[in-house]
């Protein structure tokens, strides 16, 4: 996780989510996985955190901070998913603000680092419309920190990523964009 601060964190989260992919593929601290085996969402697990007797909503974010390249970072963050007012520890049951949209690095870029971020919410987040998954406006130049702040959800409570670089399956995901 070292490597992922100060790109996109300040420190590392305490906590690890699970994040599994077609039922065999998991997301390791690291670990590389193909533009295939990520194309649809994955399952994403933790442990609720302790409410105190209140519902507790979270927010669980993926994030690219390496677009085009890790070495020229100009998009720097891509938002490939968000999810607000998550209650407990489904993400399903939250309100997508931005659909899943799995790995695309370009040809020749290397690998790029895919992050996942789970934040607790001090209040529900209002929701807006949703990006859905063939669209790229509003994902380019995300920024993690920023809509923490914006949205008052301080550091991340749980974090996990992999890395990924160009396979034949990322033409075929970026014919499927129309905006």
């Amino acid at each position: 996780m070292e490597d992922i601060v100060p790109d996109v964190l300040d420190s590392v989260p305490k906590g690890t989510l699970q994040v599994m992919y077609a039922g065999r593929h998991f997301v390791e601290q690291g670990n590389e996985l193909t533009p295939t085996q990520v194309k649809d969402e994955p399952h994403v697990t933790w442990v609720s955190p302790e409410s105190e007797g209140r519902e507790t909503l979270l927010t669980l974010l993926m994030v690219d901070p390496d677009a085009p390249s890790r070495v020229d970072p100009t998009y720097r963050e891509i938002l490939h998913w968000a999810v607000v007012n998550i209650p407990g520890d489904d993400p399903r049951a939250g309100y997508a603000l931005a659909e899943y949209m799995g790995a695309g690095p370009p040809l020749n870029t290397g690998l790029h680092r895919y992050i996942f971020l789970l934040y607790r919410q001090s209040r529900k987040i209002e929701e807006t419309e949703s990006t859905p998954k063939n669209i790229r406006k509003g994902r380019l130049n995300f920024n993690a920190r920023d809509f923490a702040s914006k949205h008052q959800l301080g550091s991340p409570i749980a974090a996990n990523y992999f890395q990924a670089q160009y396979d034949d399956y990322v033409p075929i995901r970026n014919k499927t964009f129309t905006g």
